[in-house]
């Protein structure tokens, strides 16, 4: 009878919206009747994702993540239940555990597309891409195994292997007659993978993983006594970035024997040491218009909008310099495959050298004064960045090189250049610069440049009095007005950090050139009377008569358009709106910084205080960024982010674009109005072994690939399709359509017929966009000055076509997720 009449009660509470206590008369029905799951099974998943939504909206995360565990308990097979968990464990930022959510969700159910979805997301921050590229590095393999059986040869038996990821370097001194092998590793998800793959090549009994940091590590409680022998593969582009020096400190002074003094002979078995032995590190200086167009704001004028000298823009990697918070003061490139090159404008030279087996070595290193080094130049140039690299000595004789010349696995660290008063350098002149290694990160800093003619050209923030190349009078005349703007007593030096996709973005003429025309054209066609023309000049006229107290009809007629700006990150565009003519620009940036600068432009460029307003102080809810300007208003034009940075289509933007069409006045239009996709064939093996481990081979006949293979992604973010190892296959054909004015002309679902006009094995699809603000004015976010990089789709399998064939793709896009299969 109870079982009844608390599946009425649940009903009941289902209905009068009470979830939380019809979520309790569920499980106390289901505990009770477990033969009633399937019969409650949709109502009980309903009752649970609304009582969550309530938990989370008053922040109750344990009740949250209790209720999902009793449902998991309930349902273990449940994908969508699985899946929902991992949503709220991602939001919550354990992005880890959700991870583990989500892929068991996709295993449950390999078909729920929303799981995929979700699951890509996180697998490619998971499992970083780099653990494919290195387990394919057959050479890098090679070299430490032969170093590991080398000192295990030599008596090193008992064996600490720090960062595990996969725990192939543990399974290579186990395979060389290791006694007792031990490996640590902190992600959870490469935790479970080195279980999983151990297992597989039956080695779990002579190795035993740790899920834990090296730090935490303590003898007898983790290990039963000190180990002869670490190995460690903790470095990153930089070096030091992934704590090698703090962790082999602590394992010179908890885990490892004593070490070897001079000239002791006897086992190695009694003594403690490092793999790898030690470090030669290295730079040079370079020009390359890549790096310099991603970290240096080097324009004074964008269609037409002067930039006041008293803003100074940065990338995180120069800002770190003076921040708390510790940020990598260097940002990372395959120099080998830049878009453009570079050019090397000194020799390489030696930054500092690194002993790992030597404690009192390691510990100094956070102290050490900073080395200044001078270097020469060889090559006359423009002095972008220091592009630094090493040599890992594993041992007396097996090392590694990241030189950008060495056929490897690494990417190099690279420290732009900023803030020096002229950038052109030629044989005679020295680059300077302090090196050091405070709080584990190597630091290149003050790089300035003595010249042999002149004195130092120590690095000058202030550019006033340099002559400006005289680009025309339109610059000279921005110049000259924003530098009388900087002469005023009151000027503040505004610091504006930049993401380096938003630096490209600001470096790019055309696409604000673009806008500025397609808004012209959208406002011009709405007042047919009096065209926006030549009104950059005279803007300030116009915007003051706009609410100056005129009678009623004057009033309407001078009533501004609603232009709003919902793209994502810092943004100009809204200023360049208001130069067009009775605008009233929002600007939808979130941070403070961001407003104050944006404020001191349209201030440098004389716009009245009130043109430019922030929308977000006019939302209550940042959720609800989309909605009138006013109740009795609408927008002109709105413009939205469709293509994110790295090449992939935005989250949500068609619901995006539902919305945004009605809010638009009659005659509006949203930026970009549709959206392109294209794509080609091509045969690269650099995406394959980028995607996924291929064979047992790489590995040295350990069985790694089909563990590690299970966090590929058929999609690749990020790439650099100029630069992309690859051979064309196909001309580029139309993909997709997105149409974000008139939905119904949208392909969401589309076969594709693509000629093969070249022989060869299709191993990928690499993907981009034009965005077509209107049918004339398109940006190709391909082209070599976009700040949007390009993606691509890995097939699984290559497919091999002869020339004059066709094939036939099937695109769908569903959600923000775009997927491309081969029909056979």
């Amino acid at each position: 009878m109870s079982n009844s009449r608390s599946l009425q009660s649940a009903e009941h509470c289902m209905r009068t919206q009470d979830f939380g206590t019809a979520y309790a008369h569920y499980l106390l029905v289901l505990s009770l009747a477990p033969e009633l799951k399937d019969d409650v099974k949709e109502t009980f998943q309903y009752t649970l994702f609304r009582w969550a939504e309530e938990l989370d909206a008053l922040s109750r995360t344990q009740d949250l993540l209790g209720c999902y565990e009793q449902a998991l308990e309930l349902f273990p097979d449940d994908e969508v239940i699985c899946n929902s968990m991992g949503e709220h464990l991602f939001r919550m930022g354990f992005r880890d555990e959700a991870a583990g959510y989500f892929h068991k969700a996709v295993k449950l159910n390999p078909d729920f597309s929303d799981a995929k979805e979700n699951f890509y997301r996180v697998a490619n921050w998971l499992v970083e891409r780099w653990h494919f590229i290195m387990l394919n590095d057959t050479k890098r393999n090679t070299i430490y195994n032969a170093a590991i059986q080398k000192a295990v040869c030599l008596g090193s038996k008992s064996v600490l292997d720090i960062g595990a990821g996969t725990g192939i370097l543990s399974m290579f001194a186990k395979r060389a007659g290791a006694h007792s092998v031990y490996a640590c590793e902190l992600s959870q998800t490469m935790y479970e993978l080195a279980c999983d793959v151990v297992a597989a090549n039956k080695m779990e009994a002579g190795i035993k993983l740790l899920h834990m940091k090296s730090l935490e590590i303590e003898v007898p409680k983790h290990i039963p006594e000190r180990v002869s022998l670490v190995v460690t593969e903790t470095v990153d582009a930089g070096l030091f970035g992934e704590g090698i020096v703090e962790s082999l400190i602590h394992a010179w002074e908890h885990l490892l024997l004593q070490p070897k003094t001079k000239g002791e002979n006897g086992n190695c078995g009694k003594y403690g040491k490092v793999i790898p032995a030690s470090a030669v590190i290295f730079g040079m200086a370079v020009e390359c218009a890549e790096i310099r167009r991603h970290h240096r704001v080097g324009i004074k004028d964008i269609a037409g909008i002067c930039l006041p000298t008293n803003v100074k823009f940065q990338s995180p990697t120069y800002s770190s310099v003076d921040t708390e918070e510790t940020v990598e003061p260097y940002t990372t490139e395959k120099m080998s495959r830049i878009p453009g090159g570079y050019l090397a404008l000194t020799e390489c030279f030696e930054i500092m050298t690194v002993d790992f087996n030597n404690i009192q070595e390691l510990k100094s290193l956070a102290t050490r004064k900073p080395d200044k080094i001078g270097v020469p130049v060889i090559k006359e140039g423009i002095l972008d960045a220091i592009v630094v690299w090493f040599v890992l000595q594993l041992d007396d004789e097996h090392s590694l090189c990241t030189s950008p010349s060495e056929e490897s696995c690494w990417e190099q660290a690279v420290y732009p250049v900023h803030d020096l008063a002229d950038y052109w350098i030629k044989p005679g002149d020295h680059v300077m610069m302090e090196v050091s290694c405070q709080d584990c990160y190597l630091r290149v800093q003050s790089i300035s440049v003595f010249s042999s003619e002149y004195e130092m050209d120590v690095g000058q923030s202030s550019t006033k009095n340099k002559d400006l190349l005289s680009l025309g009078n339109e610059a000279d005349l921005c110049s000259a007005l924003a530098n009388l703007q900087t002469s005023k007593p009151d000027a503040v030096e505004q610091t504006c950090v930049l993401e380096s996709t938003e630096i490209a973005l600001l470096n790019n003429i055309p696409y604000h050139e673009a806008f500025k025309m397609a808004m012209r054209k959208v406002l011009s066609s709405l007042t047919p009377e009096k065209l926006c023309q030549a009104v950059d000049a005279h803007c300030q006229d116009s915007e003051m008569s706009c609410g100056s107290g005129q009678n009623d009809s004057e009033q309407s007629a001078s009533e501004p358009f609603y232009v709003l700006d919902v793209s994502e990150g810092f943004s100009v565009l809204p200023i360049i709106a208001g130069t067009l003519g009775q605008v009233k620009p929002y600007s939808s940036v979130e941070k403070d910084q961001h407003r104050i600068t944006l404020d001191l432009i349209s201030e440098a460029n004389h716009f009245p205080k009130e043109t430019l307003e922030f929308w977000l102080r006019h939302v209550e809810d940042e959720s609800a960024v989309l909605q009138r300007p006013k109740s009795d208003k609408l927008w002109s034009i709105i413009i939205l982010d469709v293509i994110e940075p790295s090449g992939l289509i935005q989250q949500e933007i068609m619901e995006k674009a539902a919305i945004s069409r009605c809010l638009l006045q009659s005659g509006g239009k949203i930026f970009p109005q549709y959206v392109l996709m294209f794509g080609l064939l091509v045969e690269s093996q650099t995406l394959v072994e980028e995607n996924a481990v291929q064979g047992t081979a790489r590995t040295l006949g350990l069985n790694i690939a089909p563990f590690i293979n299970q966090f590929q992604v058929p999609i690749r973010a990020f790439l650099d399709l100029s630069s992309l190892p690859c051979i064309p296959l196909s001309k580029p054909v139309e993909l997709l359509r997105l149409d974000l004015m008139t939905p119904y002309l949208n392909t969401s679902n589309r076969e594709v017929k693509v000629h093969i006009c070249k022989s060869g094995q299709v191993t990928a699809i690499p993907f981009w966009y034009h965005m077509h603000l209107d049918d004339e004015i398109r940006l190709d976010t391909s082209s070599e000055v976009s700040h949007w990089k390009q993606a691509a789709v890995v097939l699984d399998n290559p497919i091999q076509v002869e020339m004059g064939e066709e094939l036939v793709l099937h695109v769908q896009h569903h959600k923000s997720n775009v997927s491309i299969t081969v029909k056979h």
